[in-house]
């Protein structure tokens, strides 16, 4: 071989190794970058939070006078443009494909963002029957819920595409895919999920189930197990929960019931109906093929992994996914889910506030309560039931219970029943993920009977 080819050998050698770092590196930063917003706790302000929960809160703090009118103008738009699109069917609309999925949605929905822009300008200017715009009602939705989403959904959007476009999932997918597929019947990537949900925000691990849903990744069953039994509530809630019950100092024996509580669901309601009724199709309707997960001979996981990773990141620019692709998801939350939490979440509490539906159905958790041994039976079994419209609304009935020992219990119970419909349940009915509001229903009954008793029995450990 002459010098010539030599040369030209070793600069070919040269330029494919700088090749190789430029695309590990374009894997390698974004993650980094997506795991600390999203899943790196930071005590902060003497509570321990993630970065994104600290940006949401400083954006919440820093236009809290403006982010009210903002509000209101999304949901009367996202109103006003829905009934535009489903009556006159404009052409520019329809052919817009960010549009056509924005304002063209079932008659079901329709409803929802015509009484959800009612509801706002009755809780805005406070007219109307005071029921619907009250502190416990309207007003809690929009002055308070409303105002942390919309927050928090602003930096989701933007920086979720972190964990999503550039090559973490696909590694962590194959890292966990021998421990989620055989003992949860999950893909590995679906650990995730559970993490950012824990360390930031429920909501966005849903946010982060539907993309993966839509995307092809999960199947219908899956996409339905992971946003009801891994959508776990943040740590900073936890601590909201606890000290509006008054046990702020039992936080520690608290959080661990929590999690031993929501570990107990995880194993068995996928094994009852609804969920294990899902069918395991992804969303063009083709069968699930575990066979993607499944090892080659010769070849390590994390190397698998690794690759996987470099090539689902190769080429994508990451200004272009935040400023791009992260406004389009910012804008989607924002018109798609904020007026169903407003339509929704109202309509939840004004059931729990004012009338005695609830009531009635806290009935059969009555001789359970008693069973095991909860003081004040009957008022713990109507907080227990309201937890359905909202998570704080068990813990702030509690507030009239003498007994610690059911406070605790409510509270506990409270946080693992999730699937509230003023937040959570609202965001799962607004994505493309297949559970309806019985479903949702079902589920929560489900996992109150199931975690009940485990909260109950480790109660009786600290009391």
């Amino acid at each position: 071989m002459d010098l010539k080819n030599v040369v030209e050998s070793k600069s070919d050698k040269a330029s494919n190794k700088l090749k190789r770092i430029k695309e590990f590196l374009n894997f390698i930063i974004p993650s980094c970058i997506g795991v600390f917003l999203f899943m790196t706790p930071i005590y902060f302000n003497n509570q321990i939070t993630i970065p994104v929960a600290i940006l949401s809160r400083w954006f919440q703090n820093s236009l809290i006078n403006f982010l009210p009118p903002v509000i209101f103008l999304v949901i009367i738009t996202t109103g006003i443009g829905t009934v535009i699109t489903k009556v006159f069917k404009p052409v520019y609309f329809l052919k817009n494909k960010f549009l056509n999925n924005l304002f063209n949605v079932s008659l079901a929905w329709v409803v929802v963002r015509i009484i959800a822009a009612v509801f706002i300008v009755m809780t805005f200017y406070e007219i109307g029957p005071e029921m619907v715009y009250s502190p416990y009602t309207g007003g809690l939705v929009f002055e308070e819920l409303l105002l942390i989403l919309f927050s928090i959904f602003f930096f989701a959007g933007l920086f979720l595409p972190l964990l999503l476009d550039f090559g973490l999932l696909e590694l962590i997918g194959m890292l966990l895919a021998k421990f989620m597929r055989p003992v949860l019947k999950l893909p590995g990537r679906s650990a995730i999920d559970c993490i950012a949900s824990w360390l930031g925000d429920g909501t966005i691990s849903i946010i982060l189930t539907n993309r993966q849903y839509e995307g092809g990744f999960y199947t219908k069953r899956e996409a339905a197990v992971i946003s009801t039994t891994f959508s776990l509530v943040s740590i900073t809630f936890t601590l909201v929960v606890i000290n509006t019950v008054g046990l702020g100092h039992m936080f520690l024996q608290y959080y661990l019931t929590i999690n031993v509580a929501c570990i107990a669901a995880i194993f068995i309601l996928p094994k009852l109906p609804p969920l294990s009724k899902q069918p395991n199709i992804y969303i063009d309707g083709t069968p699930l093929i575990v066979e993607k997960e499944e090892s080659i001979e010769g070849v390590s996981s994390f190397s698998r992994g690794i690759t996987a990773a470099i090539n689902k990141a190769k080429g994508k620019s990451l200004l272009k996914i935040i400023f791009v692709d992260g406004i389009k998801n910012v804008l989607d939350m924002w018109f798609a889910v904020i007026p169903s939490i407003m339509g929704i979440g109202t309509i939840a509490l004004i059931i729990a506030e004012h009338t005695p539906i609830f009531q009635i159905l806290g009935l059969p958790f009555v001789p359970l309560l008693m069973l095991l041994g909860v003081p004040e039976a009957m008022t713990a079994a109507q907080a227990l039931i309201a937890g359905f419209a909202d998570m704080l609304l068990p813990a702030i009935m509690a507030n009239g219970i003498e007994s610690d020992l059911t406070r605790f219990i409510i509270a506990a119970t409270s946080v693992s029943q999730l699937v509230y419909l003023s937040e959570v349940g609202a965001v799962i009915l607004a994505s493309k993920i297949p559970l309806t509001l019985k479903d949702l229903f079902i589920i929560f009954i489900q996992r109150t009977f199931i975690t009940l008793p485990i909260i109950a029995i480790m109660a009786r450990l600290f009391f």
